[in-house]
């Protein structure tokens, strides 16, 4: 999954509008125009299309940390220059204030059950001996139950490929 992917589908999950994506990208430190935001939500074959980049993608998803949990108090966490898959599973577990079983019961509204060992695995630091890299499947997965949770069981634009 792409940066923009992600994005197309919180977006759509959460039902954010332009102005809400403007200020959860504030919230987290940039002051994203509508017009940038508008060009990252693009599909890849637009010709207006943006590649949003790791340090945008960390700082809307710290943006939505913000907005769901409130900011944290003091400093502020370091902004992470590159992402991976298990970063931003990590950071949307943190947003959705989700613990493992709720976790799991979206996997399983995905169609995609894990262990709690398995999912233990990703949360872990890469140094680990039971750390697991995140793979796409999962994460799109995860957003995939979360869309049915939150949403229904509606299909998602971005999947049918209109």
């Amino acid at each position: 999954m792409t940066n923009n992917d992600i994005l197309r589908r919180l977006r759509f999950i959460f039902d954010f509008s332009d102005s809400q994506m403007m200020a959860l990208f504030a919230s987290g430190g940039f002051n994203a125009s509508r017009e940038l935001v508008s060009n990252w939500l693009k599909t890849d074959d637009k010709p207006d299309f943006k590649a949003l980049r790791d340090v945008h993608l960390a700082i809307f998803l710290n943006g939505l940390i913000n907005k769901k949990r409130g900011k944290r108090e003091g400093e502020q966490p370091e902004l992470e220059k590159k992402l991976n898959n298990n970063i931003i599973f990590r950071k949307l577990k943190i947003a959705l204030d989700y613990k493992d079983e709720q976790i799991l019961e979206t996997m399983v509204l995905a169609g995609f059950p894990l262990s709690k060992h398995e999912l233990s695995a990703f949360f872990r630091k890469p140094g680990h001996q039971n750390y697991r890299e995140c793979q796409s499947q999962v994460l799109r997965n995860f957003l995939k139950g979360l869309q049915v949770k939150l949403r229904g069981a509606a299909v998602d634009v971005s999947e049918t490929g209109a």
